[in-house]
């Protein structure tokens, strides 16, 4: 009786261990925290990995295997777009691994968006001036000429002694 006692319990034992998985000894990966800003700030900032805020702000991304980049967008300005590096540094028996981000703190300057420039009218020509100025002896003086020019004051005759 107790060998069927025993085997009973072998056989649950190896049971039980049949559905465990490797995967419970790995360690989920570790969150990374990304600052991201703009200037001017107050910019929507949102991840390629999905998480965003207004910037000044902080998210937390799980750390990926593969560079992401962080999209910039705000009202009057042109759109931007941050390509972001993940560093991991391995760890050892006495050293857990870690996960850094460059550039940390995420920066952008956004640059405002030119508004479109106005249509401008053709411009009419300016009709050509008179070529020859007036003849001397007409009735009608050249109005684009200036005003006439004075005559000389008379002079007196020299006192004779």
């Amino acid at each position: 009786m107790r060998r069927v006692i025993a085997i009973a319990f072998a056989g649950a034992s190896l049971a039980g261990c049949s559905s465990v998985s490797w995967d419970m000894f790995k360690s989920t990966p570790p969150a990374v925290q990304v600052r991201l800003e703009s200037n001017p700030p107050g910019a929507d900032a949102v991840t390629s990995l999905g998480p965003g805020c207004k910037t000044p702000c902080a998210v937390s991304v799980p750390a990926p295997d593969v560079p992401f980049t962080v999209n910039y967008t705000l009202d009057k300005y042109l759109p931007a777009s941050v390509p972001v590096n993940v560093i991991k540094t391995p760890g050892d028996f006495s050293t857990p691994g870690s996960v850094t981000t460059d550039p940390n703190p995420v920066l952008v300057e956004l640059q405002p968006a030119v508004p479109p420039k106005p249509v401008k009218k053709p411009h009419r020509p300016k009709k050509p001036k008179a070529a020859a100025p007036a003849a001397a002896g007409t009735p009608f003086p050249d109005p684009n000429s200036g005003p006439p020019a004075a005559a000389p004051p008379p002079t007196a005759p020299a006192p004779t002694r």
